[in-house]
């Protein structure tokens, strides 16, 4: 039986465990990847391990969230991490030097090559035939000093493409095709394998937009073969040597199949409040907008602005429109100036916003009160723009751009006075890796790492308990994101400082969460979290984990846990369990006492596990569906503490 794309690079990285879905493997890891937001309390993490040096093939930390520096904290995170890079072999990619995601496509993105992230948009690698892979900082960190990464086998689903899109159709419109198709839950432990004759006619950039949103669907990563398509790219990118061929064997097997004919994709949106919330275009057509901010990790390749800079020459955006534009690299940047393609930007009314993640986390152009923001980024989470009354929209770059234009959207199909403009790739793209520092990767042990005062220390875990004593601290309903657990825009200031940043957990559901906890904690009383489906959906935040984790909680109990977060919650020794009937999730309230005798020996899985609502006078069946390994880093209260 031939393998499928999946299949060739994970059984040459397999370390331990058989590729048989459902089970429990450990793969190598070949690059790492972190940002600010994330990589402070990764690196803080690594150095406790005591390693010497990163031992993974390559590093890069990112500088592009946290780069609206209002007060002292941002600059420390940023003097420590470019310290920390410098002292243990890694890349350090500045600010202004772009989005990880689009940075690491362009110069460092490899085929057949593992990359595992602590951004849950890591999957953007996909797009050239990577194994690419988010996830939280503690595991980035391990990777990074030569340990494997352990994940559950997936099921591999085909999505085969075939056609060609039409004018004003665009990879943005295929992903949420996708997530229209399979919704963003119910998806974990899966990989989605992008294939078919319609490869042929998506460039790159336009992959990596579909893998990158891959991650909203909650599957493990997506990738697409390594074709002539993915050579033609490198080349241009002046890294033709590393390419090499990737594809599926004629007669691999996939776990499901879905056939998608892309000149049959319309022009979509994903809207309020879930990118799985899909429409056609065509029937907001008229919706007055008051914002449209077009970049992130999803749409800021040189491609996507060439295209909005054309549909833009000559023309003036609305007067009632604010209107934004961020490309996702320096690169790209360059070559809209050089090309004269980012005055024709500014000329319209653009504003110029940093090469950053921005206003994608919230933490910069939050929509007025009541607004319609359209964007071209990957999440619209409720509140995630930093105005909770907002509608924020997901769109492709040509779509936004036409509503910057009139004022309102637009059906891209019925315009008859603007005509589509289609862009080609660069035969060359313009190569300038002089504000990387320290890509020679050579540890040095000389240089001091720089602590500024907001820079922490990493909590340590307790040895889980003979016996569960709590209180349900919280009861929340479904979809409950990592947004919602723990705030990103302004307090992401505070994630190197986690006493500092656990004073916001939950933050935007109850604020009186995080003072109830303490309180609960320091009687000597478990929190545990009640929770529906899609616990921990969104980011790979691990802070949701371990602010939670320093605020005394020990349990989560939820109708389905997300992928990232069940792993970040058994990294931090917060014990996962979902309801084995999902109806017993009305049996809890809010301020229920909630005990386990043989909580331990329950973690342990000699037991079954009854949970005993000693408010209510019931008991409720739990389940904890985990591998042993796992079993052993809870008993231990956490990944350092099994690893120390």
């Amino acid at each position: 039986m031939g393998m499928n794309v999946v299949e060739k690079i994970l059984s040459e990285h397999l370390i331990s465990g058989n590729l048989v879905a459902g089970e429990e493997v450990a793969i190598r890891i070949d690059q790492a990847l972190t940002q600010d937001a994330t990589g402070t309390m990764a690196y803080l993490q690594f150095e406790s391990m005591g390693i010497e040096k990163v031992k993974c093939e390559l590093a890069v930390s990112y500088i592009d969230h946290n780069t609206v520096q209002v007060g002292f904290e941002n600059a420390d995170d940023h003097a420590y991490l470019r310290s920390a890079a410098a002292r243990y072999g890694a890349v350090f990619s500045p600010p202004g030097n772009g989005i990880c995601h689009q940075v690491h496509l362009e110069r460092f993105g490899v085929p057949g090559k593992t990359l595992l992230g602590s951004d849950s948009h890591t999957p953007t690698g996909g797009g050239v035939g990577m194994i690419a892979i988010g996830a939280g900082g503690i595991d980035v960190a391990v990777a990074m000093g030569g340990g494997a990464f352990y994940l559950t086998a997936p099921k591999v689903i085909k999505v085969e493409l075939t056609g060609e899109l039409r004018p004003w159709v665009s990879a943005k419109d295929v992903i949420l095709k996708v997530l229209e198709i399979f919704g963003t839950k119910g998806n974990v432990g899966c990989i989605i394998e992008y294939g078919g004759d319609g490869l042929k006619n998506l460039e790159v950039p336009e992959r990596a937009t579909i893998t990158n949103m891959g991650a909203e669907l909650g599957v493990t990563t997506s990738v697409f073969p390594s074709d002539d398509v993915t050579k033609k790219f490198l080349a241009a990118q002046e890294r033709g040597g590393v390419w090499h061929e990737i594809v599926a064997d004629e007669d691999a097997e996939y776990a499901q199949v879905v056939k998608i004919d892309l000149s049959e994709v319309m022009p979509m949106a994903a809207a309020p409040h879930s990118p799985g919330n899909v429409v056609p275009i065509i029937s907001l057509a008229g919706k007055k907008v008051d914002q449209v901010l077009i970049g992130s990790c999803t749409n800021s390749s040189y491609v996507d602005l060439k295209t909005v800079a054309k549909l833009l020459k000559g023309k003036v955006v609305h007067p009632d429109v604010s209107f934004g534009i961020a490309p996702g690299s320096r690169q790209v940047l360059n070559m809209l100036a050089e090309e004269g393609y980012l005055s024709d930007l500014l000329s319209s009314g653009a504003r110029l916003l940093e090469s950053a993640c921005g206003f994608c986390i919230g933490n910069s152009q939050s929509p007025g009160t009541n607004a319609v923001s359209l964007r071209t980024s990957n999440r619209n989470f409720e509140g995630r723009s930093g105005t909770p009354s907002a509608d924020v929209y997901l769109v492709s770059p040509a779509t936004a751009a036409l509503a910057a234009l009139r004022g309102c959207f637009v059906d891209p199909e019925g315009v008859i006075d603007i005509k589509y403009p289609k862009v080609k790739m660069p035969k060359t793209f313009k190569i300038d890796d002089s504000h990387f520092i320290g890509l020679s990767r050579e540890a040095n042990s000389d240089v001091e790492v720089v602590r500024g005062p907001n820079i922490g220390v990493v909590p340590a875990g307790e040895e889980c308990a003979e016996a569960l004593n709590g209180i349900s601290a919280i009861k929340v309903g479904d979809k409950i994101t990592t947004d919602h657990i723990m705030p990103a825009g302004a307090r992401l200031k505070y994630r190197s400082n986690i006493a500092k940043y656990a004073e916001f957990v939950f933050e935007g559901v109850d604020p009186e969460f995080p003072g109830r906890a303490a309180l609960n904690r320091d009687a000597g009383i478990a929190n545990v979290i009640v929770a529906g489906e899609s616990y921990g959906q969104g980011s790979s935040r691990e802070h949701a984990a371990l602010c939670p984790m320093f605020l005394g909680v020990k349990v989560v109990i939820a109708k389905s846990i997300e992928r990232i977060h069940m792993a970040n919650l058994i990294n931090f020794g917060i014990v996962p369990f979902m309801f084995a009937d999902q109806s017993d999730y009305e049996k809890i309230d809010q301020g229920d006492i909630l005990k386990i005798k043989g909580f331990r020996s329950a973690v342990m899985g000699n037991d079954s596990v009854v949970l005993r609502n000693e408010t209510k006078g019931v008991d409720i069946a739990l389940v904890l569906n985990i591998s042993d390994r796992q079993r052993e880093i809870l008993l231990a209260g956490g990944l350092l503490m099994y690893n120390g």
